[in-house]
């Protein structure tokens, strides 16, 4: 990804749609492990919005497995902005990339996440995750590559 430079998108859905190459840094800060993923995420049309599947392999503590993931980024209350979802419908976090770059959270049990979404140009985007909690302290890093 280029630095410091920003894409606003008209459409968060529009622009997510499609096949993507996914790379991922998890680090935890309290540990000091590293890990990485690496694979593919396909947004791919649902009724009033998308599927995200994401596949790939995750090395942790030199270990690699192969990991998996959906969720569903429905239409938003805003035209342009997402609703994202876990695979079971249950919500997670809202996306408005319009400006190029949205900052959402997610309480989970005792953990707090933080998210930061930025769209750097039509091929590319990250999220960095930032995890806090008793027993978590992490940052996990996603760069997004438009695929075909």
């Amino acid at each position: 990804m280029t630095g410091g430079e920003c894409r606003p998108v008209a459409d968060t859905l529009g622009f997510l749609a499609g096949r993507w190459r996914v790379t991922r840094t998890v680090r935890d800060l309290a540990g000091a492990d590293e890990g990485y993923f690496a694979g593919h995420t396909e947004f791919s049309p649902l009724d009033g919005g998308l599927l995200h599947e994401e596949a790939g392999e995750f090395t942790w503590q030199g270990v690699t497995r192969p990991a998996t993931r959906t969720l569903r980024f429905m239409a938003g209350a805003e035209p342009g902005t997402a609703d994202v979802r876990f695979a079971d419908g249950r919500p997670f976090h809202d996306l408005d990339l319009r400006s190029a770059r949205h900052i959402a959270g997610h309480p989970c049990a005792a953990d707090f996440y933080r998210g930061e979404f930025t769209v750097t140009d039509a091929d590319h985007w990250r999220s960095v995750w930032r995890v806090g909690g008793p027993k978590k302290d992490l940052v996990l890093t996603t760069d997004y590559v438009r695929e075909g």
